[in-house]
């Protein structure tokens, strides 16, 4: 595989339902099915320490990963409320909640938003203890909270949650339009059940993209919050995914964060869904989730840049279009298939990241060339036979201390090794925790770095 692209697939190398695929520098350590206990679909993780953290629309569970080949259940919690979008800083779990409930507790039942009294927001937990953790506070916000974003203070005395959450509607009494805004939590470290909200910025003063109301797949969705905003809060700024365009943000004040540039695509993208950051801060990467991951959209008929990755590079503070990378192998249409959660694998003057692909499976890229991004490794299985069709796959794909850890919707959790020399220098980078949208460096320079 070394110094080779992986070619193009045809339809008729679909698999088998079930049946793995992957490319040769790819090894499937192990699978750890989804708990009993969790009735619902699995959704994104963090990482800290030893322990990965899988969020469900049932609740989360707790794995040891210590010894990867061996990963094991610790716990699981069952508090209903999806997509349960989670970050972990010290002994704090915070998880997102965009499901209307009748109250804030963990045996809520669904409740229409258009009932004053229903609660969607941010849920916090206290894991000191992996075996048993503790739900400690809520706090509720407008239109819930779809996603959520750390950003600590550099003081460390407080970390901000930013909460990204759209939809809204003249019948719901605490989620009016035109929300164009994301709200601000402060959780003080040291007394983590006073945290509240503490500001509710505007980014979209001039109403955002109107959108294009086109049948799939030519509609582009309108601008009404965000979906996805990802801090690199060492470096003091943020890209945000906010439906109808992307947008980069000044964070250096948290409590205070400003829109420095935008950009939209209203040729391929239909639904700005998530940023992350290349390790020096110099490129973005936005995702595509067209059809809303309810679809099949790798195919023939949807074409290579619909639905696509987007890399931008920064320059003179403006996001400037490289290129668009999309899996070339053509998916069933039985299979969702959408550009999903991912992140960096760490290697030094190398920008290379994993992803989820939901059916799709998961995907490798080399983007250290924006404009030319090559897929260097992969992961898949065939049709997800064990659930109705298009409804499947892979949430999200991380690399943490040496491993890739796959969460599926249905199948649990994977975990997978890369053995390739354009990346297996990350191997030596440990970091001590991981959350999706809160990103920080990996040592660029071979010296230790501590995370």
């Amino acid at each position: 595989m070394a110094g080779s692209t992986l070619p193009a697939a045809q339809a008729a190398d679909i698999p088998a339902p079930g049946e793995i695929v992957m490319s040769p520098n790819i090894q499937h350590v192990t699978n750890v099915p989804k708990p009993e206990a969790l009735a619902d679909i699995h959704t994104d993780m963090a990482f800290q320490g030893d322990y990965a953290y899988v969020g469900n629309y049932y609740g989360f569970s707790i794995y040891d990963i210590r010894r990867p080949k061996r990963t094991s259940l610790v716990s699981s919690v069952v508090c209903p409320g999806g997509q349960m979008d989670m970050s972990v800083y010290g002994d704090l779990l915070i998880g997102s909640v965009d499901s209307s409930r009748n109250d804030d507790s963990c045996a809520s039942t669904s409740q229409s938003a258009t009932v004053k009294e229903s609660w969607e927001g941010i849920r916090i937990f206290d894991i000191s203890d992996k075996a048993n953790p503790k739900y400690i506070k809520s706090v509720e916000t407008n239109c819930g909270s779809h996603t959520h974003t750390l950003v600590p203070d550099r003081r460390r005395q407080n970390v901000y949650i930013y909460v990204s959450s759209y939809s809204p509607n003249a019948t719901y009494p605490d989620c009016q339009p035109p929300h164009d805004l994301i709200s601000i939590i402060k959780v003080p470290l040291r007394n983590p059940t006073a945290a509240t909200v503490i500001a509710t910025p505007n980014l979209f003063p001039d109403g955002g993209n109107p959108g294009l109301p086109l049948p799939y797949p030519d509609g582009k969705s309108a601008t009404t919050g965000c979906h996805d905003i990802t801090a690199y809060p060492e470096k003091g700024i943020a890209a945000g995914a906010c439906m109808g365009e992307g947008v980069l943000l000044d964070i250096r004040n948290p409590e205070q964060p400003r829109v420095t540039a935008t950009v939209r695509d209203d040729v391929n993208f239909a639904f700005w869904h998530s940023a992350t950051f290349n390790n020096s801060g110099t490129k973005v990467i936005f995702t595509d989730e067209l059809g809303g991951g309810t679809r099949a959209t790798c195919n023939e008929a949807i074409g290579p840049t619909k639905g696509a990755n987007a890399y931008y590079d920064i320059v003179n503070g403006q996001l400037a279009f490289k290129g668009y990378f999309k899996i070339a192998r053509h998916q069933a249409d039985t299979e969702n298939c959408v550009a999903h959660n991912g992140s960096l694998i760490p290697v030094k003057g190398r920008d290379i990241m994993v992803q989820a692909w939901y059916q799709g499976g998961i995907s490798v890229v080399d983007f250290t060339d924006s404009a030319h991004p090559q897929e260097i490794a992969y992961f898949e299985r065939g049709p997800d036979s064990t659930a109705p069709a298009l409804s499947g796959g892979f949430w999200s794909a991380y690399y943490y201390n040496g491993y890739i850890y796959g969460s599926d919707f249905n199948l649990g959790l994977d975990v997978l090794k890369i053995n390739d020399p354009r990346t297996n220098r990350a191997n030596g980078v440990k970091m001590s925790s991981l959350n999706a949208q809160t990103q920080t460096s990996y040592p660029e320079h071979g010296h230790g770095h501590d995370h």
